[in-house]
């Protein structure tokens, strides 16, 4: 009994020591693992950081680390018709932009950036036709108001570069019902011709490279 007794503490024991064992192992597996994880998010900051180090990103926005302020000319309107109130209001909301979505600094002259535009379309064409049922006779039913703008850029900080120096023509089309002449047209596009505008530019600087 004593030898039984003897015999079944000893492989209790070996049961507990190989218990322990396989704890102690899946512990070191654990640690290794752990070791490893933060070894690979390690390198993968690295990598990360070794790739952008060459630009400034932010909401889809590139832009060199040294630049850090934009001057924007007032836009020019050299358009046939000219609307008076799209001159000022697009400079404006393209300069809240520039400030509001970039670390960029506006300054009152000589920024990094250059940016300047010109106002070179406003154009009224027919869009859509349709048949005059007291006549039979096609008449024009929407109108197309075709805005365009000029758009240059200068990095004053490399003047080489081919990204941040060119010029560019951005332009959008705006429908209005036909039977409004476009004085009459004009209060209810203007808000959309300013914001579809000022995103046009704003994405051709910041965000075609």
């Amino acid at each position: 009994m004593q030898h039984t007794a003897y015999s079944i503490q000893k492989s209790e024991a070996q049961n507990e020591t190989t218990s322990n064992n396989r704890l102690t192992a899946r512990s070191a597996q654990h640690a290794a693992a752990f070791k490893l994880t933060v070894h690979c998010s390690k390198l993968v900051a690295i990598l990360c950081l070794f790739l952008f180090s060459g630009c400034y990103s932010f909401k889809d926005v590139s832009i060199p680390p040294a630049v850090r302020t934009f001057h924007l000319d007032l836009i020019g309107n050299t358009a046939r018709y000219v609307n008076p109130q799209l001159s000022p209001q697009i400079t404006d909301k393209l300069r809240q932009k520039i400030v509001n979505q970039t670390r960029l600094s506006p300054a009152p002259e000589n920024g990094h950036f250059e940016i300047s535009g010109t106002i070179t379309e406003y154009n009224v064409s027919t869009s859509g036709i349709s048949p005059n049922s007291q006549t039979g006779q096609q008449t024009a039913s929407i109108s197309r108001l075709t805005v365009g703008i000029k758009l240059t850029l200068k990095n004053t900080l490399d003047p080489n570069d081919p990204k941040t120096n060119f010029e560019a023509s951005v332009s959008r089309n705006f429908d209005f019902d036909a039977n409004l002449s476009l004085t009459q047209a004009e209060p209810q596009l203007n808000e959309s011709i300013i914001k579809m505008m000022v995103d046009e530019m704003f994405n051709r600087i910041f965000s075609n490279w």
